[in-house]
């Protein structure tokens, strides 16, 4: 995971796959702590399969939502050209977000 702040001045939190490929993105928090509680989230939820919201954007790319237990959106993928792109990036996530390394970009 990285943590980071952005042009906005928002905390927001990627995960990357091994090959440096950003394979989740949150929204932007206005607090570094809801920031890390949505870190913990994905942690948490990442990998129970029925945590997945699996879509088609409308330009017929693919792409995932991982949602927390209240439904809320956490993380939010990259477009896919394949449906099959798409489930590997779920299962990468999947395997790598319970365990990844904080790496901590703010001040």
């Amino acid at each position: 995971f990285e943590l980071y702040t952005d042009n906005a001045g928002e905390f927001r939190f990627r995960l990357k796959a091994g090959n440096g490929e950003n394979i989740l993105a949150s929204e932007g928090y206005k607090q570094k702590s809801s920031a890390e509680n949505g870190i913990a989230s994905v942690r948490k939820n990442a990998v129970d399969d029925a945590r997945y919201e699996r879509k088609e954007t409308a330009a017929g790319k693919h792409m995932f939502n991982l949602k927390a237990t209240n439904g809320q959106v956490i993380g939010t993928s990259q477009s896919y050209a394949s449906a099959s792109g798409r489930d590997n990036g779920i299962e990468s996530v999947k395997k790598n977000a319970p365990d990844a390394a904080l790496d901590n970009q703010t001040s």
